[in-house]
């Protein structure tokens, strides 16, 4: 047996003369499965375990980033790059906030696809799954907030990265300027950490977020 076995990549790529391309130039370093459509991906991406998932932005059927976030979902962390040729900060924000770790906007090179793919194998590690708030629990792969009377609080990806942020050290007080690094994407103004903190209170009460004065948040206890 191998005793570095390749990396398992699903591409999800509708294009009949790029999947194959990309599937030839990156197959010395990864083990490629080509998906044609956003409801094989899914498919495979469910069924199947993988290392990294790439996938179109512009897909038949099921939508790149519909497809993420579907995958995201019902529980599957395995990292995922966005390919897109649409190149405006908005449509990258949009990938990124429905649940990928990357993106690349083509045309774009092979060795950067790769590198970014090692990358992603190589430093990514699946989160903690739940997290303990008072006698409330997170749970990061459904993005569902349980409260002890059996309420279920479902929160947008960033909405739930801000709360595993803060839960990441408790006890610790964040800055604006620490969280928007953590949770958000390069354009977001420091308000949109005010705001996403309000979403989140509006969803689970304000006891969840505390306001340092001066300071900025730190993890609460939903009440």
């Amino acid at each position: 047996m191998d005793a570095n076995p390749k990396k398992r990549v699903l591409l999800v790529e509708d294009d009949r003369q790029l999947g194959p391309l990309i599937v030839e130039l990156i197959g010395d370093d990864f083990d490629v499965t080509l998906a044609r459509d956003g409801q094989q991906g899914l498919h495979l991406g469910l069924s199947q375990d993988w290392d990294v998932l790439v996938v179109d932005r512009g897909l038949p059927l099921l939508d790149g980033a519909a497809l993420v976030t579907a995958l995201r979902d019902k529980g599957v962390s395995t990292p995922v790059l966005i390919l897109t040729a649409l190149g405006t900060v908005q449509d990258r924000v949009d990938g990124l906030d429905a649940g990928a770790n990357d993106y690349l906007v083509k045309p774009f090179d092979a060795d950067e696809l790769a590198a970014r793919l090692r990358a992603l194998t190589r430093t990514y590690a699946p989160a903690p799954q739940t997290v303990t708030l008072g006698d409330w629990t997170y749970d990061a792969g459904s993005r569902l907030l349980l409260s002890p009377y059996g309420h279920r609080v479902p929160l947008s990806p960033k909405e739930g990265s801000l709360l595993m942020a803060l839960a990441a050290e408790p006890d610790r007080v964040f800055s604006r300027t620490e969280l928007l690094a953590k949770v958000f994407t390069d354009g977001d103004q420091p308000g949109a950490v005010d705001t996403y903190v309000h979403y989140v209170r509006r969803k689970a009460g304000r006891d969840v977020i505390r306001t340092v004065h001066g300071t900025g948040y730190q993890l609460g206890e939903p009440s």
